[in-house]
């Protein structure tokens, strides 16, 4: 189950007639990403920007050798979608639907646990590996290729930490945004693992924030198994307990969830956070210079 896009990633829109499906498309185009096809079921055999539209994935698989897709469809649709995906043979699924009810992501994962298909979100801004393929909504222009790894819970923050990597000089190998939502494809677990395997990634960057383990799993995965340097970051700090903030998944409740206990766990497994997301940069750059790694990563 790749966590990976590059030049020779083709992608399928489901959704693509939408509105946001296909202003998306035409960005994704306009960055390089190779959209092979879209789908719509009533609106099989136009076009969207030039890409052809089937009414299933399938369909659309068959005619174009696609191996990827990313979703733009309702809430209520998006679970049989992403389903639907699997059940094609799409090996990388980016859903950006946000609000899908916890009970469809419920049988989405139960499906997927018996499919080769590596799931992205949902509520999420996707994946990219600058100046190769987005498979996402993140703004393109901040980007920069390069070596830093990142992964991340929060978009705006994602969009926040590339901006001062790049104003640093400091390109990114693949940014993954696994979304916020309380049930999900990837983890940081999963992303973490990708990136301590991948020989263009360097460093790590994870942003995390309250609610939940997935940032602990990750950091005691790495402490044992992954030498490369890792940035972490936790928003929400100032959460009250038990309450929401944001994401779905963000609720400082039960052991390990504050922003407090991740922070000190991240800390002890060797992973040096920053106090606020604007000292992202500084801690990373450190780092860096620590393991002899700024000059080979900055550009």
């Amino acid at each position: 189950m790749s966590i990976y896009v590059d030049e020779k990633t083709r992608v399928i829109v489901q959704g693509i007639t939408g509105s946001q499906g296909s202003f998306h498309t035409e960005m994704m185009l306009r960055y390089g990403t190779k959209i092979a096809a879209g789908t719509n079921p009533k609106k099989a055999g136009t076009e969207v920007c030039g890409v052809p539209v089937f009414a299933t994935v399938r369909e659309a698989k068959e005619a174009t050798g696609a191996d990827a897709s990313i979703i733009f469809v309702p809430p209520s649709a998006a679970a049989g979608s992403i389903i639907e995906a699997a059940e094609a043979g799409i090996d990388l699924c980016v859903c950006i639907t946000e609000h899908i009810p916890v009970n469809d992501m419920v049988r989405v994962k139960a499906q997927l646990a018996h499919s080769r298909m590596r799931l992205i979100g949902p509520n999420c801004p996707g994946i990219i590996s600058p100046g190769k393929c987005k498979l996402g909504i993140m703004p393109q222009d901040i980007h920069m290729q390069g070596h830093i790894g990142i992964v991340s819970r929060s978009g705006s923050l994602t969009y926040e930490t590339i901006r001062q990597l790049t104003d640093r000089g400091l390109g990114q190998s693949t940014t993954v945004g696994i979304g916020g939502d309380g049930i999900k494809g990837t983890t940081f677990l999963d992303a973490v693992r990708a990136f301590a395997e991948d020989d263009d990634t360097y460093a790590i960057v994870m942003i995390g924030e309250i609610g939940g383990t997935e940032e602990q799993q990750a950091a005691e995965w790495a402490y044992h198994n992954c030498p490369k340097p890792i940035t972490g970051f936790i928003g929400g700090r100032s959460a009250p307990k038990g309450k929401r903030m944001g994401h779905a998944g963000a609720v400082a409740a039960g052991k390990g969830g504050s922003a407090a206990d991740k922070i000190r766990y991240l800390q002890e497994r060797k992973i040096r956070t920053a106090d606020t997301a604007d000292d992202i940069g500084d801690v990373l750059e450190e780092m860096l210079k620590e393991y002899g790694l700024y000059e080979r990563c900055r550009r």
